[in-house]
C-alpha cells in the first residue's frame, strides 16, 4: 500500500512539473499578448507626447523636434518592435516624463504596492476563510446569514466610499489609526505597517464577502460528501474529521480565489493609492497614463500582468500539491 502511494506521489511530482513548464508557457504567450495589446491601448491614448512634456505654449519645431528624439514619431509597428525587444533583455525604456529608466521606479513602486497587499491579504485571508468555515458549521442560523449577506454587501461598496468613511470614523473621530500611508525614512517595521492597516481596510471590505463565500461553499460540500461520512463512521473525533479530512479539501476552490485576489491586490490598488496619495505600482501607472508617459505605462501594466499569471501558476501547483488527485487530472 506505501509502495503504491508512493509511486502516486511520484507520478503526481512528474505531472505537476509538466504543469508547471506548460503553464509557463502559456503564460510567456500571454504576456507577449498582453504586450500588444497595451502597446496598441497607449498608442490611442489621445494627445501628443512631446506637446504634454514641453507644455501648450512649446513652439511647434520645439515639440516634433522632442518627439523625434523620443522616437514618438516612428511608425507605431516599429516602435513596438523597438519596445519589446530591449523589454526582452532586460531594458523597460526610458521615462518621458522623469528621463531616466524606467525600471527603478517600477521597481520602488511595486514594492510598496506589495507592502499593502500583504497587509490587505494578512487581514482578509485569515479573517474570511474562518468566516467562512464558522457560516457552514452553522449553515441557515442567524450566524451564516450575518457572515454572508454582510459579506456580500460589503463587496458592492465602491473602495472610495468605505475609504473615505473608514478615514472619518478610525482616522479623524476615534484617531485610532494615522490617514497618511506615507512614512518618514528610517521608520520602524511596526510603525510603517500600523500606518498601511488603515488604506488596507478598503480591499479587506471589498474582498471578504467573496473569499469567505466560496470558503463557506467548499465546506459545505466537504461536510456532505461521502470521505466525511466514512470517517465518523470510523468513530474519528469530529475535531480529527474537520481538520485531516474536511478542511484541506474545502479550501482547495479558496486557494485559486485568493491567488486570483492577490493579483487584484497589487493592480487594483489605483483607487485606494489615489485616497491615501501612497505612491505604488497603481498611482504610478495613473500618473504615467495622465502625462502620456507610454514607456512607464506599458511597463507598470505589463508587470500587474505578470503578478496575475504568476499568482495563477503558483496556485496551480499548490492545489496540486494538496491534492495529487487534482495534478492526475490534468495529464
Amino acid at each position: 500500500m506505501s509502495d503504491k502511494r508512493c509511486n502516486t506521489r511520484r507520478e503526481a511530482g512528474t505531472v505537476n512539473a509538466r504543469l508547471l513548464i506548460k503553464r509557463l508557457s502559456l503564460s510567456a504567450v500571454t504576456l507577449l499578448l498582453l504586450s500588444a495589446v497595451v502597446f496598441a491601448a497607449g498608442q490611442l491614448l489621445p494627445g501628443d507626447v512631446g506637446r504634454s512634456i514641453l507644455g501648450p505654449l512649446a513652439d511647434a519645431r520645439a515639440v516634433a523636434a522632442l518627439n523625434h528624439q523620443l522616437g514618438t514619431d516612428q511608425p507605431a509597428l516599429t516602435m513596438y518592435l523597438h519596445w519589446i525587444g530591449n523589454l526582452l533583455r532586460g531594458d523597460m525604456g526610458q521615462s518621458y516624463a522623469f528621463r531616466s529608466p524606467v525600471a527603478p521606479f517600477i521597481g520602488h513602486a511595486l514594492l510598496k504596492s506589495l507592502a499593502l497587499a500583504a497587509m490587505a491579504a494578512v487581514i482578509v485571508v485569515p479573517a474570511a476563510i474562518a468566516a467562512g468555515v464558522y457560516a457552514a458549521l452553522r449553515v441557515g442560523t442567524w450566524q451564516d446569514r450575518v457572515i454572508t449577506l454582510g459579506g456580500l454587501s460589503l463587496t458592492i461598496v465602491p473602495e472610495f466610499v468605505s475609504g473615505i468613511i473608514l478615514i472619518l470614523i478610525l482616522g479623524v473621530w476615534l484617531r485610532w489609526l494615522p490617514i497618511s500611508a506615507n512614512t518618514r525614512p528610517g521608520t520602524g517595521v511596526l510603525e510603517q505597517a500600523r500606518h498601511l492597516i488603515l488604506p488596507a481596510l478598503p480591499l479587506v471590505l471589498l474582498l471578504f464577502g467573496y473569499i469567505a463565500r466560496i470558503a463557506r461553499a467548499g465546506m459545505i460540500g466537504a461536510l456532505e460528501s461521502d470521505y466525511t461520512r466514512t470517517a465518523r463512521l470510523k468513530g474519528i473525533s469530529p475535531a480529527q474529521v474537520l481538520l485531516r479530512h474536511v478542511l484541506r479539501n474545502a479550501l482547495l476552490p479558496t486557494i485559486t480565489v485568493v491567488a486570483t485576489q492577490t493579483s487584484y491586490l497589487i493592480g487594483g490598488l489605483v483607487v485606494v493609492e489615489t485616497l491615501f496619495r501612497y505612491q505604488g505600482i497603481g498611482s504610478l501607472i495613473l500618473t504615467a497614463a495622465r502625462d502620456k508617459d507610454f514607456p512607464m505605462l506599458e511597463a507598470g501594466i505589463l508587470v500587474v500582468g505578470a503578478a496575475y499569471v504568476l499568482s495563477n501558476v503558483a496556485a496551480d501547483l499548490l492545489i496540486g500539491v494538496l491534492d495529487p488527485r487534482v495534478a492526475m487530472s490534468r495529464r
